[in-house]
């Protein structure tokens, strides 16, 4: 498997309109509607998010397919349910009999009544790294849905020319290998579109600058004190947008105050860098991040919230951060961030981090078990 901040081996099969094809699937999956993914080796499947699952979608599921469909689920929500232990990143599972629309959707969302669920309910299998149902999983997680798809092989012999096949019957296709490339060609084809001068309490001399990727999606900023230079690690801070603690105040959380902080910090200095980043919920999307708010009222923890949902305690990648600043002229920082891994995830990317600067907060009733979960679990170094 590759390491989490490399990229996959598949290649994109072209570049940019591999963003687009991504963006067009996200779009069908969010509206309810399947997509036909066509993987290596002449792999071919219909893809339709597990949150859309109704009586009348697995109909036309079956219908079109002409064949079974199987539920693709990360690992991490396989294990939750007790299904199996798994070093894939992807399982698929195949129902043993008649399955509910409702109980498909129940296995992918932890916050349903689910019935007691066992293996011997369906049969288990591996996901191939780049199949139909991993891409399936991975166009659900760009969509900032639950991580699950409902995949089924197309078996009608005329769909050998897929796309034909597809828009006869009003499918769009999109190829496994973009969207297993997606952000890392998101990260690649970031570019600077627009820059003002915006004075800030505690740093006059600030500039933003607007990073966007060619396909015209989600837009990283850059706050940009003084004059940063090349002679010297600039002070740097990667601040991953935050809704409730950045602009609500949230108490659940330290975002807003490590924000705020890090400004201060930079305005002292004179000099530095603030990339606000686009992944909101460590990149799982604010209705997720609500939803993992919900699990930790019941008693999960932030790490377990996140696997309950079956994603990573941490779905960040930081190639869109390392392009930000290679873009800016910076190739080397003094990171602000009591997180280990961030330190680590830069440097893979081709950053120097010369210092780590020590970034902590006193804690308080709503927030202390949060904070504690990520120093005892997550390492971070408070």
């Amino acid at each position: 498997m590759p390491h989490r901040y490399q990229t996959a081996p598949m290649p994109a099969s072209r570049e940019p309109a591999s963003l687009l094809s991504v963006d067009r699937a996200v779009a069908e999956l969010r509206r309810g509607r399947m997509v036909a993914v066509r993987a290596a080796g002449g792999e071919t499947a219909l893809v339709l998010a597990s949150e859309a699952a109704t009586p009348e979608a697995l109909d036309k599921l079956g219908e079109l397919s002409g064949g079974d469909f199987v539920l693709a689920i990360t690992a991490r929500r396989a294990e939750v349910l007790g299904l199996v232990k798994s070093e894939a990143q992807v399982v698929a599972l195949t129902p043993g009999g008649e399955i509910s629309a409702e109980t498909l959707r129940d296995i992918a969302d932890p916050l349903t009544e689910l019935p007691t669920t066992d293996s011997s309910q369906f049969e288990i299998a591996e996901a191939a790294r780049y199949g139909c149902a991993s891409a399936g999983v991975g166009l659900a997680k760009v969509a900032r849905l639950l991580p699950a798809a409902l995949c089924a092989a197309i078996l009608d012999p005329e769909a050998d020319d897929l796309d034909a096949w597809a828009a006869r019957h009003d499918l769009f296709v999109v190829d496994a290998g973009d969207v297993f490339q997606y952000e890392y060609t998101t990260a690649r084809t970031l570019k600077m579109v627009s820059e003002a001068r915006v004075p800030l309490d505690g740093a006059e001399n600030t500039r933003i600058i607007a990073f966007r990727p060619v396909d015209g999606g989600l837009e990283h900023l850059a706050v940009l004190i003084g004059e940063p230079g090349a002679d010297a690690p600039v002070l740097t801070r990667l601040h991953s947008e935050c809704f409730t603690g950045d602009l609500l105040g949230s108490l659940r959380c330290d975002c807003g105050e490590q924000l705020r902080a890090a400004i201060e910090a930079i305005g002292k200095e004179g000099c530095g860098a603030l990339l606000y980043l686009a992944q909101e919920g460590r990149g799982i999307g604010l209705v997720n991040k609500l939803r993992a708010y919900e699990l930790q009222d019941q008693g999960f923890d932030t790490i377990e919230a996140n696997e309950q949902l079956g994603f990573d305690a941490d779905e960040r990648v930081y190639l869109p951060a390392a392009q930000m600043l290679r873009t800016l002229g910076i190739e080397s920082v003094r990171l602000l961030t009591n997180n280990p891994d961030k330190v680590e995830a830069l440097a893979r990317c081709g950053v120097e981090v010369a210092e780590r600067v020590s970034h902590r907060f006193p804690s308080n009733r709503h927030n202390e078990t949060y904070l504690r979960t990520k120093q005892i679990r997550s390492g971070h170094l408070f």
